[in-house]
C-alpha cells in the first residue's frame, strides 16, 4: 500500500483526523475525473480556508511538474471533495494571475515553506479555489452520531486556530484573519440551521426538551456575542488580544456543544 493511501485510509476511518506529517493540518481528500482516462482518483491534499470556498495549491513539494490531480481538475473542472464530515461535488477554478498573486501572498506570509516549494521549481505554482455546488448530509449513520461529527470538527478547527494564534508573533497574517472569520462564519451558519430545523422539530416531537432547548438558543445569543467580539479584535490586530478571544470563544463553545450532545443525542437518536 502506498503512501497516499495509507493517508487516504486513516483519514476515512477516523472522520478527517490523521497523524504523520499531515497530523493538526487542514486536509481534505480530492477525487479528480482522469483527463486521459477517466477513472476517479483521489488524494489527500491540504487546504487554506477561504470564507465561502477553501484553497489548494498545486505545489507537488516543488517538484517540476504539476500533480496529476491539477491536470485532472484543469480537464475536469467537478471534483469531489471529503473533509471529513461531509462528501460534496465541488468546481474547480484556477484562479487567475492577479487574484493568484494575492492569494499566494498570503499563504507564504502564513507558511512559508511555500516559499521554499516555489524555489525549488521554475514553474509557476497555480492555486486552485473549489467552491461547493452539491449539498449532502454528514457522513455519519444517526442523527446523533452527525452532531457530534459537526461538533468535533469545529473543536479541531479551533483548536488549529488557537496554536496558530500562539505562534502568530507580533502582527496577524492575512490568512490566519480569514481563517477565524471563516470559522466564525461557519459556527452562524450552523446555530441558524439548528435554531430554525432542528430545535423546532425536537420541540415539537419532544415538548419535555423546551428547557434544554430554550438554554442552547440563548446560549446561541451568548456565542454570537463572542464572535462579534472576536471579528473586532482581528480589525485591530492585536495578537494577544485575540488570543484572549479566541480562549474565550473555545471555553464557551466547549461548554455548549457538550451540554447539547448530552441532552440532544439521546432525542436525535430516538
Amino acid at each position: 500500500m502506498n503512501f497516499n493511501q495509507q493517508v487516504i485510509d486513516e483519514f476515512r476511518a477516523n472522520a478527517g483526523r490523521v497523524g504523520g506529517p499531515f497530523e493538526g493540518g487542514r486536509l481534505i481528500l480530492l477525487t479528480t475525473t482522469g483527463a486521459k482516462t477517466g477513472n476517479r482518483h483521489t488524494t489527500p491534499v491540504g487546504y487554506l480556508p477561504d470564507e465561502t470556498r477553501i484553497l489548494v495549491i498545486a505545489s507537488a513539494g516543488g517538484s517540476p511538474n504539476h500533480p496529476a490531480w491539477y491536470h485532472n481538475l484543469k480537464a475536469n473542472p467537478i471534483v469531489q471533495v471529503e473533509d471529513g464530515v461531509f462528501t460534496y461535488d465541488a468546481k474547480a477554478t484556477i484562479l487567475p494571475t492577479p487574484e493568484r498573486d494575492k492569494v499566494w501572498a498570503r499563504a507564504v506570509e502564513a507558511e512559508p515553506a511555500w516559499a521554499a516549494y516555489q524555489a525549488k521549481t521554475t514553474r509557476r505554482i497555480p492555486i486552485v479555489a473549489l467552491e461547493q455546488v452539491s449539498a449532502a448530509p454528514p457522513n455519519a449513520p444517526t442523527w446523533g452520531a452527525a452532531l457530534k461529527l459537526v461538533h468535533d470538527a469545529f473543536r479541531r478547527e479551533l483548536q488549529t486556530i488557537r496554536r496558530e494564534v500562539t505562534t502568530s508573533g507580533p502582527t496577524l497574517t492575512a490568512q490566519l484573519k480569514i481563517n477565524c472569520l471563516t470559522a466564525c462564519q461557519g459556527l452562524r451558519i450552523h446555530h441558524t440551521a439548528e435554531d430554525s430545523g432542528t430545535f423546532p422539530h425536537l420541540r415539537n416531537r419532544f415538548p419535555e426538551l423546551t428547557p434544554t432547548l430554550d438554554r442552547l438558543h440563548q446560549e446561541h445569543e451568548s456565542i454570537s456575542a463572542l464572535l462579534a467580539d472576536l471579528q473586532q479584535v482581528l480589525a485591530q490586530n492585536n495578537p494577544a488580544t485575540l488570543h484572549t478571544e479566541v480562549d474565550r470563544l473555545i471555553t464557551a463553545l466547549e461548554a455548549h456543544l457538550t451540554y447539547e450532545e448530552e441532552n440532544l443525542i439521546p432525542f436525535l437518536d430516538a
